[in-house]
């Protein structure tokens, strides 16, 4: 049965849910996820997880991402995107200059307001579902982290191309309306491109066509998830025994995240070193 992770470069129109439907039927495998819901008009970075991987999903979901964004001032719409209806349209008179300050004001550790169009939950509904029966209501501002925010290129007097590295759970549509809050000219997202989603990037996406030509050639390894963690090896066949009955184990390494492997070469867990123990933070071996 295949297993391991497709990086797509997810076509714009598609649903992240379309793509792992057209994984499954092209793979024939059931046990299909993907590693962070990108909006049909958006583009890029999309991991997809196949057979065992998806034991993996929640790790990919909580990643930083990257994202180029197209943020059009002087319109407001009700989804806080191009795609949605207009609300309002006022005229712009911000600069470069009053975007980039703009742009500072939202970097680092801010609160945002979920958009009503989203897949959240409010009282078991999905607020998305509630905003096509025009009905808004009250959501917590939730805390994100944006860790960079970088003024690409203006190409219109309305339209700028910005770069955003985030945190899981940011809504680039939600900046982009806030900015142009803050601007007194309201905004609103046109153009999405998810460049990077942990440590993979664009260079590693693949196409749909691809994967209907080559199917599970193009699957990559569980580990390559977590290549940033150094490895440890060597094991014993008793220590291996005891990671695989889910016991921890004494290791003398420095304290950390460690991939570990068996003797065979397979990827056993992802652990982390604490005080010279080692314990499995997720377990990945097959019984």
């Amino acid at each position: 049965m295949p297993n391991g992770i497709l990086i797509i470069d997810k076509p714009a129109d598609w649903t992240s849910m379309d793509v792992c439907a057209k994984v499954r039927g092209v793979l024939r495998e059931r046990r299909v996820g993907h590693g962070g819901t990108l909006d049909p008009m958006a583009t890029g970075v999309l991991p997809v997880f196949v057979g065992q991987a998806t034991k993996a999903v929640g790790f990919a979901e909580s990643a930083r991402k990257e994202y180029v964004a197209g943020l059009r001032l002087g319109l407001v719409t009700d989804t806080q995107d191009v795609t949605g209806n207009t609300l309002e349209t006022r005229p712009v008179h911000a600069t470069a200059s009053d975007v980039a300050a703009a742009l500072e004001r939202f970097t680092g550790d801010i609160q945002q307001v979920p958009p009503m169009y989203s897949a959240l939950k409010v009282q078991g509904k999905k607020l998305y579902e509630l905003a096509r029966k025009g009905r808004e209501v009250e959501r917590p501002p939730r805390p994100v982290t944006i860790y960079e925010l970088e003024l690409l290129a203006r190409e219109s007097d309305t339209d700028y191309k910005f770069r955003c590295l985030c945190s899981k759970g940011t809504y680039v549509r939600t900046l982009c309306h806030d900015i142009g809050q803050v601007l007194g000219c309201g905004g609103t997202l046109y153009a999405l491109r998810r460049t990077r989603a942990g440590d993979f990037t664009e260079a590693d996406a693949v196409t749909l066509d691809a994967v209907r030509e080559q199917g599970a050639a193009l699957l990559r390894p569980l580990d390559t998830l977590f290549r940033a963690y150094p490895e440890i090896r060597a094991l014993s066949p008793a220590k291996e025994r005891r990671i695989r009955c889910g016991n921890e184990i004494r290791w003398q390494v420095p304290d950390g995240v460690y991939r570990v492997y068996g003797q065979d070469g397979a990827f056993l867990s992802l652990s982390e070193a604490r005080g010279g123990t080692l314990k499995a933070l997720k377990n990945f071996f097959t019984s």
